[in-house]
Formats: structure tokens, C-alpha cells, sequence
């Protein structure tokens, strides 16, 4: 059992130390610009993905910071009406092949969305048709079958989280400021002992 966990952390690891910090950091200004204009950061995805974006979009909304999520699939079916323009959409998918992903990539460039992807194929249709993307590398999902969204979610994870506190940290955010959008629970308890 502590083979599995060393292998997927070592996995999980490798692939975080794979991304390239200057297309990272160029993201992260892209995004800080966006907020800064009074527009949102919009994240994308389809299955297993989908809860990674609303952590995320849970993280940025705690924060003060205009982030929310759209459906790959619900998007064609009126979602696509909460991108404005000015806002910065980062799509998530693993292949950048995925069906869905493609066709909401071909709307979103007609609506002159700025598009982003998050991905770990380098050679895709995806990264051919968004040139602005942030790729890693990823040895093994962790399963027997090396087939089902594990490593590859978490890793996602891991780099939405990053980018939304280096956010948090370029704009300013003020621990009162996020006390104010966390009264309740464990988390407002503590916040409030603390005055």
C-alpha cells in the first residue's frame, strides 16, 4: 500500500516539476489583468474535472476574485451567455482531443473569447488550435489500467490552486477581505477568535 502512495505522489510531483513557470507566470498576469478590467476568469471541463473547477472557482469566489464555471457540455445549450467579452477562459482536458472541447473551442474563438489551455498532450488539436496553453507531463494516472482520471485531476488541481493564491497575492487580497467572504464554519470560528 505505501508503494501505491509513494508511486502516485512521485508521479503526481514529476508532472507539477514538468510545467513551464514562464508560460505559468504569463497566465497568471493574463488572469490578474482580466480582474483588474472588472472581468472574470471562466474555467471549462467535462466529467471528472468538473469538481476540480468548482474548487477552484469556490477558492476564487472566497478570495473576492470573479471566477466561474462552465460546463463543456451545458455550454452549448445557453451557458455560453456568461462569457463576456474581455473575460479569460481556461479549458481543462486531458487529450485536447476531446469532442466537446474542440467544438466549445470553435465558439468561443467566434465570440473572441481569450482562451487558455490546460492540458497534458502536447500534440493535440487543442494546443494546435489555442495557442496559449500550460502542458505537463504526466507518466501514469496511478491505476491499474493507467486509463482512469486521477493523477491527471489532481494535478489539475494542484495548478488551479496555485493560480488562484498567486492571484489573491498579486491583487491584495486582505485577510479581513477574505474573512468577510468566510464568516461560517471551522474556517469563520477561527477568524473571528482571532479579533
Amino acid at each position: 500500500m505505501k508503494r501505491y502512495f509513494k508511486s502516485m505522489t512521485d508521479a503526481i510531483q514529476r508532472s507539477v516539476e514538468s510545467m513551464d513557470i514562464t508560460v505559468f507566470a504569463q497566465l497568471l498576469s493574463e488572469c490578474e489583468q482580466v480582474l483588474k478590467s472588472g472581468n472574470k476568469v471562466v474555467v471549462s471541463g467535462l466529467g471528472k474535472n468538473v469538481p476540480v473547477c468548482d474548487k477552484f472557482v469556490g477558492t476564487m469566489n472566497s478570495l473576492g476574485l470573479e471566477a466561474c464555471f462552465m460546463n463543456t457540455n451545458t455550454a452549448v445549450h445557453g451557458d455560453l451567455g456568461m462569457v463576456k467579452p474581455g473575460d479569460l477562459v481556461i479549458i481543462l482536458t486531458k487529450s485536447g482531443e476531446t469532442v466537446e472541447s474542440v467544438y466549445l473551442t470553435e465558439l468561443l474563438k467566434q465570440r473572441g473569447a481569450d482562451l487558455w489551455l490546460l492540458s497534458f498532450n502536447r500534440d493535440s488539436t487543442l494546443t494546435r488550435e489555442i495557442p496559449k496553453h500550460l502542458i505537463l507531463d504526466l507518466d501514469h494516472e496511478g491505476d491499474m489500467w493507467n486509463i482512469v482520471p486521477n493523477n491527471s485531476t489532481t494535478v489539475n488541481l494542484i495548478v488551479l490552486q496555485g493560480l488562484a493564491l498567486n492571484l489573491a497575492e498579486r491583487m491584495g487580497v486582505t485577510l479581513e477581505q477574505f474573512k468577510m467572504n468566510h464568516p461560517g464554519g471551522a474556517i469563520g470560528e477561527k477568524l473571528r477568535k482571532e479579533e
